[in-house]
Formats: C-alpha cells, sequence, structure tokens
C-alpha cells in the first residue's frame, strides 16, 4: 500500500472546514480570523482514497463524516503537560478511601472474612469511626 493512499477499512484522518474566514466571529484577533476553522476526525475509511481526496469515515462513535484524507493511521499526540506533585497521588488516594468507605458500609461480614480486605476494612471502618466521632 502507498502512503499516499488509503483502502477502506484502513484507520485514517480527514480534515474539513467548518467556517470560512468571512464567517467567522467578528471578536477574534486579527491572525485567528484571517484563518479558517478546521477540524480533525479520525475514524475508518469508507473507501479507497488518495490523500487530499474526499473520503467518507466512519468514526469510533459511529457517526459517518466526509472529508478530505489528510493522514493514514494517525497517532495521538497531545499532552496535557507535566504533571501537578499535588494531583499525582489523587488517583491512588480516592480509590483508598472507596475501599475504606464500601468496607466501612458492609459491616463487619468483610471483615470476618479473614482475607487481605478485611484488613482494609477494618482500618476503613476505625477512619470512619474516628470521622463520625468529631
Amino acid at each position: 500500500m502507498s502512503d499516499q493512499r488509503c483502502r477502506a477499512g484502513d484507520w485514517v484522518e480527514v480534515q474539513s472546514i467548518l467556517l470560512e474566514p468571512a464567517d467567522r466571529s467578528k471578536n477574534l484577533p486579527e491572525d485567528t480570523a484571517a484563518q479558517p476553522l478546521r477540524m480533525w476526525i479520525k475514524g475508518y475509511a469508507q473507501a479507497d482514497a488518495d490523500m487530499g481526496a474526499e473520503v467518507a469515515v466512519q468514526t469510533v462513535t459511529g457517526r459517518t463524516v466526509t472529508g478530505a484524507l489528510s493522514d493514514i493511521n494517525p497517532g495521538y499526540f497531545h499532552t496535557f503537560g507535566r504533571p501537578i506533585p499535588e494531583l499525582v497521588h489523587v488517583g491512588t488516594d480516592l480509590r483508598a478511601r472507596l475501599v475504606e468507605y464500601r468496607a466501612a458500609q458492609s459491616g463487619d461480614a468483610v471483615g470476618e472474612s479473614g482475607g487481605d480486605e478485611g484488613a482494609g476494612s477494618a482500618a476503613g471502618q476505625d477512619a470512619g469511626t474516628e470521622g463520625g466521632a468529631s
């Protein structure tokens, strides 16, 4: 297969122009307003197409969108920047609190199991008691 041609079923990206410069808001900065508003959508090509040619794609959500073929087998190259140190452990901490909460809600039945969850549930019940006693 050529780098410049996709086949039906290939993972591709298409580009469409949503608004021409004349149709864009007058409140935009000059350099932004001078450019068309474009969108890029990834999906599965519904037909063979050459680079730049119009082709319909079916997205992973099932929508069918038509645009100019702009990439074949595109990747994802976005970033949300460097991690914020104060937030790095939020997911882990939240999961631990959920385990404690669920253990406290289930009562002694989980604590009597004798497994690792029992040790976690006892700690969860203690934490729940301390929090509720204040």
